[in-house]
């Protein structure tokens, strides 16, 4: 049975109203819509109700999950190679960070510039990168899922500068950290405990 026009404009705008931007995408989803649709049209079900059926069907988790999946095949050699640089900032970061601590045990020089190449490489970049990473992920998922993100970058950002700032001697070390505590124990461990808490009972 063939779609009318009015059919096909609500097709067109639910796909639109779910965030695909990807004007081929948008197409190609419109498209293959209609194909799914007219093959159930006559058969008892009223239109919006296989809209809806066809759409669950390509797509479970929302329409803007299949852009998601498109642009990272499209972009793959360039994500690996950013995956790449960040897990090797992280690595570099923890191995200067144990052997400055190492270093420190054992008093030998230069203990003191490892340890605060370690803080800046694994608190100041390699966590907000990975954190932005997960992010990006992310996005289409719950704000429960994206404020856990932000919110353990950022206490884990400001535990590494009142680090730097107290072996410094600077002022507003100890403010930092209670900042960092704070944002970690009220902020971070509430919406973790709480994401683990909705996968156990799911």
């Amino acid at each position: 049975m063939k779609l009318t026009p009015e059919q096909e404009d609500m097709i067109s705008v639910s796909v639109k109203n779910q965030g695909i931007q990807l004007p081929s995408l948008q197409d190609d989803i419109i498209d293959h819509l209609c194909c799914v649709i007219e093959t159930q049209l006559g058969k008892g079900k009223e239109f919006d109700k296989l809209l809806e059926e066809a759409i669950h069907d390509i797509a479970p988790n929302g329409l803007k999950d299949i852009q998601h999946q498109t642009l990272f095949l499209l972009n793959a050699k360039r994500i690996f190679i950013m995956k790449k640089l960040i897990y090797t900032i992280g690595f570099l970061g923890a191995l200067s960070l144990t052997a400055g601590i190492a270093f420190k045990l054992f008093r030998y020089p230069g203990a003191n510039t490892l340890f605060i190449i370690g803080i800046v490489t694994l608190f100041l970049l390699f966590i907000p990168l990975i954190a932005f990473d997960r992010y990006k992920v992310a996005i289409s998922k719950a704000i429960s899922i994206r404020l856990r993100i932000v919110l353990g970058a950022l206490s884990a950002v400001t535990a590494g500068l009142s680090v730097i700032f107290k072996m410094y001697h600077l002022q507003g070390a100890d403010i930092l950290l209670g900042a960092a505590a704070i944002i970690f124990g009220f902020g971070f461990l509430p919406f973790l405990f709480f994401t683990m808490y909705k996968k156990s009972i799911a």
